[in-house]
């Protein structure tokens, strides 16, 4: 089971939470990471928590100011990007661009979509797995494995249908380990999840509870 912890723009010490993600990672046998602004991955890198970027552009070297370079999030010690995060949203061209970027640099790929739908369309472009999030279920603590387990269950159908190489995760609303298994029940091989640790006070005990029924 992959975790993916998306720190987001969250008032959190980064540097922390990775701690926490590679001191977990130690214990599971699932695969732990952690995604933080890109003006942090570098410094979360360090600390040997896989780490992931939240966003790289479909770009190449060049005049691209105020972009992300998917080689610069690897040579700052990325092993993989989010792509296309309800809150990053892309046109379906630069979704592809972005996947090309990404595989350019040898970074995994993760696509994210609303639904199976789209999911569909994601899986399409050869990313390493696409991500179902139903916006409307982002932050609220309401898992979308138990308050839409159907969307998941299209998600791994549609993906299946296009490529079975391609693996699916399910986010929005994910914060205990019984949302993670549920989600695991449902198809998926991974979850997505942001404030369920980032907001967490203890993000090492909230993640040994994610991490715990697995």
């Amino acid at each position: 089971m992959f975790i993916l912890v998306n720190l987001k723009t969250y008032p959190c010490d980064p540097v922390a939470v990775a701690d926490a993600v590679a001191a977990v990672d130690e214990t599971t046998d699932a695969r732990v990471a952690v995604a933080p602004q890109a003006a942090h991955l570098e410094r979360v890198a360090e600390t040997g928590a896989e780490t992931w970027a939240q966003h790289v552009d479909p770009i190449d070297y060049g005049s691209n100011t105020g972009h992300t370079l998917a080689e610069t999030a690897a040579d700052a010690g990325a092993v993989g990007t989010l792509i296309n995060h309800s809150e990053h949203r892309l046109k379906l061209a630069d979704v592809d661009g972005s996947v090309r970027a990404a595989d350019r640099a040898g970074l995994e790929t993760v696509v994210c979509a609303n639904n199976p739908a789209q999911i569909g369309a994601a899986a399409a472009l050869g990313p390493d797995a696409v991500a179902v999030e139903p916006p409307a279920l982002i932050g609220t603590g309401t898992p979308v494995s138990q308050a839409d387990p159907e969307v998941v269950e299209g998600a791994v159908d549609a993906a299946r249908n296009v490529d079975e190489d391609v693996a699916v995760l399910c986010g929005a609303g994910i914060s205990t380990g019984d949302d993670v298994v549920a989600a695991a029940d449902l198809g998926s091989e991974g979850v997505l999840l942001a404030s369920g640790v980032a907001k967490a006070d203890d993000p090492k005990a909230a993640l040994e509870d994610l991490v715990d029924p697995l």
